[in-house]
């Protein structure tokens, strides 16, 4: 595993936990957001 893989894997964690807990209103939205957008970087390159 790659640190950008491992980078992607703590973003989509720190969502989902966000998530549930309902805290970081729009910030949470975001760290996904940049999570698959690296992930998409990341196969098309």
């Amino acid at each position: 595993m790659s640190i950008l893989d491992f980078i992607i894997l703590i973003l989509i964690v720190s969502w989902l936990g966000g998530f549930s807990l309902r805290v970081g209103g729009g910030l949470i939205h975001l760290l996904l957001v940049v999570a698959v957008i690296v992930f998409i970087v990341r196969l098309l390159s």
